[in-house]
């Protein structure tokens, strides 16, 4: 399609203020990175901006040399994995059940659960409840309590109440149950959509430090937002040297490390692998948020 000389002035000042707002939320994080690997003495001269001056691994080493960060890792990748397959599954499995027109009582079920993405019972009760259940101090507390979200739930629903009739209405003719139903031939037409809410399930997972920081006392359990929160509020040198010896022997024959510099490399850590999932997840991304929200 051909366009008017307006159309064509209204593209590109669209395209130059997209573009300087995607400089402007970058830049931030291009900035921690360079400071990541930059020399930390050299870094406290200021001026580092876009590349680093004198480039070093050495914040890393330090780093990784702090057996806490690398077990919070861990901790982390385990709690995302399991709480991102264990919530698509029950989320996707309530929907299921939404999704059908038969279902008694559907509607007051609906208001129900929209009630409670507006109302909590606070976070006293929540700690009670917790504590009652006996989920304190464990690794299920990271998982089990935001199994369920209303939101991703809804989403799924109105994706499975958009599907063909026919689909499920052929299979009952051959015999399928319910549930192979669902397992057989809902969930591999609905990648799109699952894929989505895992991304959105993933990513919420691993930035959570709170559920961290009110329920999990013992540091073997910490998630690594939890523990980089600890690290950022206290003297990250200390606590490295204090917990390992050729961290400290390093950081004495090299005066060169900084607070900031560990700080930078400590983020960085927490944050890349996570920003390195949504390559793999982005062909889903547009058309399972658009096809879970919009119904003909």
């Amino acid at each position: 399609m051909r366009l008017s000389p307006g159309d064509k002035i209204l593209q590109r000042t669209i395209y130059i203020l997209l573009t300087l707002l995607a400089v402007i939320m970058l830049y931030p994080f291009w900035n921690s990175l360079v400071i990541s690997f930059n020399q930390g003495s050299d870094t406290a001269l200021g001026g580092v901006t876009l590349w680093p001056r004198v480039f070093t691994f050495e914040n890393y080493y330090i780093v990784f040399q702090d057996k806490r960060l690398l077990n919070s890792f861990w901790v982390t990748i385990l709690r995302t994995l399991c709480g991102t397959v264990l919530s698509v599954f029950f989320t996707a499995l309530l929907a299921y059940g939404m999704s059908k027109k038969a279902l008694l009582f559907r509607k007051h079920y609906m208001v129900f659960f929209i009630v409670t993405m507006f109302f909590s019972g606070g976070l006293i009760p929540t700690y009670m409840l917790i504590r009652s259940l006996g989920m304190l101090d464990t690794f299920w507390v990271l998982v089990i309590p935001g199994i369920i979200s209303v939101y991703n739930m809804i989403v799924i629903r109105t994706f499975f109440a958009a599907l063909p009739e026919g689909l499920e209405e052929s299979a009952k003719i051959d015999g399928c149950s319910n549930y192979g139903i669902f397992f057989k031939i809902v969930i591999p037409v609905s990648g799109p959509v699952l894929a989505t809410i895992a991304l959105f399930t993933a990513v919420g997972h691993w930035n959570d430090w709170f559920t961290g920081a009110i329920y999990i006392t013992t540091d073997h359990l910490l998630p690594i937002q939890t523990l980089l929160r600890q690290i950022m509020n206290s003297n990250i040198m200390t606590d490295i040297a204090s917990s390992n010896a050729i961290a400290l022997d390093h950081m004495n024959r090299n005066r060169t490390i900084t607070t900031k510099s560990l700080t930078m490399a400590t983020m960085m850590i927490a944050t890349i692998p996570i920003i390195l999932t949504y390559p793999f997840l982005q062909k889903y991304f547009v058309k399972g948020v658009l096809i879970g929200s919009l119904k003909e």
